[in-house]
């Protein structure tokens, strides 16, 4: 075992058995081999800065894409809430007019009475919680009202609604229906 020599002593008796300047060219050669993969190691590492410095930009532009997208869409979103409330609340018109002539119907059963009451009761509740709120029927306003007839009245003065055919709405300052109405001449 005393026999075998490691690597290092054998390089070292390798160099020893070289003349100085072979020794010096050895050196040259693995200090230039070492200033070649510095200057491969460099472009790469520059190129994989760049490829880095790209994505961290790409991925910054979709974030805040992402960001106007949700706002857009939020905002989007509650411009349309009026819109789909009216559309949906216009639809249900229909029932409460019917509530309403069942109320001034003549009934004889004051429970039955009672119930249909509280069902418009309700109704009218549920219509408030969304805004939704009865066209005023005092003077005429053609933007409010729909004048179906025109009667001669001594009891009203010009321009004032004598009787209400059918009840109007509105949603904000948005008529879901027109109030419709005979007007006093």
């Amino acid at each position: 075992m005393g026999h075998e020599k490691n690597e290092d002593e054998l390089l070292e008796e390798k160099e020893e058995g070289l003349p100085e300047n072979d020794k010096d060219e050895d050196k040259d050669s693995e200090s230039a081999s070492d200033n070649q993969s510095v200057e491969v190691i460099e472009p790469e590492k520059e190129k994989k800065e760049d490829e880095a410095a790209k994505l961290k930009d790409q991925l910054m532009r979709t974030m805040a894409e992402y960001d106007n997208y949700r706002k857009r869409t939020a905002k989007e979103k509650t411009e349309m809430m009026p819109d789909i409330t009216a559309r949906v609340v216009t639809e249900f018109l229909p029932v409460l007019d019917n509530l309403e002539r069942a109320l001034a119907a003549d009934c004889s059963d004051e429970s039955y009475k009672k119930g249909v009451q509280m069902i418009y009761d309700s109704f009218i509740e549920t219509l408030d919680k969304l805004g939704v709120e009865k066209v005023p029927t005092e003077d005429f306003d053609p933007s409010m009202h729909q004048a179906v007839q025109q009667v001669q009245s001594d009891d009203h003065d010009t321009g004032k609604i004598v009787t209400v055919f059918q009840n109007g709405y509105r949603l904000g300052t948005k008529v879901l229906r027109f109030a419709m109405v005979s007007v006093a001449q």
